[in-house]
C-alpha cells in the first residue's frame, strides 16, 4: 500500500489540504483464468464517497498517469479504480509492444469485453465503492469505454477522452445505455471530425443521451502530460467538463 498526500493534487481536484487524505493501493483480481492488477484511490477524510469512477488505461498499460488521475478523482471525493485489461504479467515498454497488446484486444472483441465487464464487476468488491459508477478512459481507454457501452455495461455514465471513436464492423449501440460524454480535439489525426460526427449520429439514432466538448486545434493526446500533443488549456477545460458530468451522473 502507498499513502499519498499532495497539495498539488488537492488544488487540481478542488479539495482543500485539510480535506484531502489520499490513499492509493494496488488491487489484484482475476477475470477468467488470468490475473490483473489495478489501482484504487480513496479519500480517507470522507465518511462516504460521492460515487465510483473506473478508469481504463491507455495502450501503454497501467502507468503512473492512470494512478495520478485516480488520485485526482479521490481528491474530489470519489472512489477511483484504474482497471487493467492487459494482465498483471504485462509491462509494455515500446511502441511495438503497445501496438501488439492493444491490437490483440481490437482483434478479439470477445476477450476485450470479457476483461472490461469482469473489471467492472470487480469494482463491487472494492472497499468504499458504491453502486453508482462511471467509466472513463483516455486514447485506447476511451475506445474501451465505447466498447463497454456497446456491450451493454449497466453503469451511470461513460466518458471518453481523445479515444478511438470508430464503430467496429458488426457492432452498434442498440443495447447501449448512457449517458455518454465525449471530450475530443478537432485536430485529432486518429479519430477526425467525420468519425466524431459518425459516433454522435449513431448515439442519436440509438436514443442514447450524449454530449460532446470539442477543443479547437487540440490533437490526439491533449490530456497526456509530457506528450508532444499536450494542451494545458484543453486538458483543464476537459477536466472541468468531466467534473460537471460526474456531478450530473452520480
Amino acid at each position: 500500500m502507498r499513502l499519498r498526500f499532495s497539495l498539488a493534487l488537492a488544488a487540481l481536484g478542488g479539495a482543500t489540504a485539510a480535506q484531502a487524505e489520499i490513499t492509493g493501493n494496488y488491487h489484484e483480481y482475476t477475470v477468467g483464468d488470468r490475473t490483473f492488477e489495478g489501482y484504487v484511490a480513496t479519500n480517507t477524510a470522507l465518511d462516504e464517497p460521492r460515487g465510483t469512477v473506473l478508469i481504463v488505461h491507455d495502450w501503454d498499460g497501467m502507468t503512473e498517469y492512470e494512478e495520478r488521475r485516480a488520485d485526482m478523482l479521490a481528491a474530489l471525493g470519489y472512489t477511483a479504480f484504474a482497471i487493467d485489461v492487459y494482465g498483471a504479467d504485462t509491462d509494455p515498454q515500446t511502441t511495438e509492444e503497445n501496438r501488439s497488446l492493444s491490437g490483440a484486444l481490437y482483434e478479439d472483441r470477445e476477450t476485450f469485453r470479457e476483461r472490461l465487464m469482469g473489471s467492472i464487476e470487480e469494482a463491487g468488491n472494492i472497499s468504499g465503492a458504491s453502486d453508482d459508477m462511471v467509466l472513463m478512459g483516455y486514447c485506447f481507454g476511451g475506445a474501451a469505454v465505447l466498447e463497454a457501452l456497446r456491450a451493454g455495461a449497466d453503469l451511470d455514465g461513460f466518458a471518453t477522452f481523445h479515444g478511438g471513436l470508430e464503430t467496429p464492423e458488426g457492432q452498434d449501440y442498440s443495447t447501449a445505455e448512457g449517458p455518454v460524454m465525449v471530450f475530443h480535439g478537432s485536430a485529432d489525426p486518429v479519430s477526425g471530425m467525420e468519425t466524431m460526427a459518425g459516433l454522435l449520429n449513431n448515439l442519436q439514432e440509438a436514443g442514447i443521451e450524449h454530449g460532446a466538448e470539442i477543443f479547437g486545434g487540440a490533437r490526439h493526446s491533449f490530456t497526456v502530460w509530457g506528450s508532444d500533443d499536450y494542451d494545458l488549456e484543453a486538458d483543464q477545460a476537459a477536466w472541468r467538463g468531466f467534473q460537471e458530468f460526474l456531478e450530473e451522473a452520480l
